[in-house]
């Protein structure tokens, strides 16, 4: 399986989306650092950040900006990797090895939810580090309410990211059943107005038995579309 991980790796050039992501890495650092210290959110009227009840810590904005943007670049990772490879016809090539096709398409999920996983895992970590050292120079306009020192923060911070990471497959499905990369890209953008969007006095954001059962849902997918591959014709 990891001899199979690699090979995608380097089959899709997976420097271009290192860079990538370290390119959003940095800019996600820089607006949170505006966001905390040059109070770019705060009312002008009262000078304290416009953000809604529950949403004046810096974690809230370190959580959502971090899942909008790795739920979308997982989901186009999984597009490029599965969906427009069934389309341009290169998994005829995959599915030609002496190898199950249920291995070829779980080793590219694995592949991409690895990359990812890390990625946003040390991207939150730049975040919650960067505006840490800086809360030592600068006064914070939100509530710097948590502590790195904790082992609680990281098991916290793990099973967010594996939460988040993992939704892109509910993505995947849809676009594997509609045949459409575009289909995957906007299935993620709906997952995160879902998750994170405000419905009235009503959040799922902060609701916590709602990642449980997405979670759930989305290792559903991920087995459904793992099964498919034994028996789907090549787009």
């Amino acid at each position: 399986m990891w001899k199979l991980i690699k090979l995608e790796y380097r089959k899709n050039n997976i420097k271009k989306y290192l860079w990538g992501a370290v390119a959003a890495a940095v800019l996600l650092g820089i607006f949170m650092f505006a966001l905390a210290f040059l109070g770019i959110a705060n009312d002008p009227d009262t000078g304290v950040p416009d953000a809604a009840p529950g949403n004046e810590v810096i974690s809230a904005s370190v959580e959502l900006f971090t899942s909008m943007v790795f739920l979308v670049f997982t989901s186009v990772m999984l597009s490029t990797f599965i969906v427009s490879a069934y389309k341009n016809k290169t998994m005829n090539l995959m599915f030609s090895y002496p190898i199950k096709r249920q291995k070829i398409i779980a080793s590219q999920m694995a592949a991409v939810w690895i990359f990812n996983f890390t990625a946003l895992v040390l991207t939150k970590l730049l975040l919650y580090g960067t505006i840490l050292i800086g809360s030592r120079f600068m006064a914070s306009s939100f509530i710097l309410d948590y502590h790195m020192g904790s082992l609680g923060f990281y098991i916290q911070l793990l099973l967010k990211s594996a939460v988040i990471v993992s939704m892109s497959f509910i993505a995947l499905f849809t676009g594997l059943a509609m045949k459409s990369s575009k289909a995957v890209i906007v299935t993620s953008f709906l997952l995160v107005f879902l998750t994170q969007a405000n419905v009235g006095d009503f959040t799922l954001a902060d609701n916590a038995v709602f990642p449980v059962i997405l979670t759930l849902i989305s290792l559903l997918f991920a087995f459904l579309s793992v099964c498919g591959a034994e028996k789907k014709d090549l787009i």
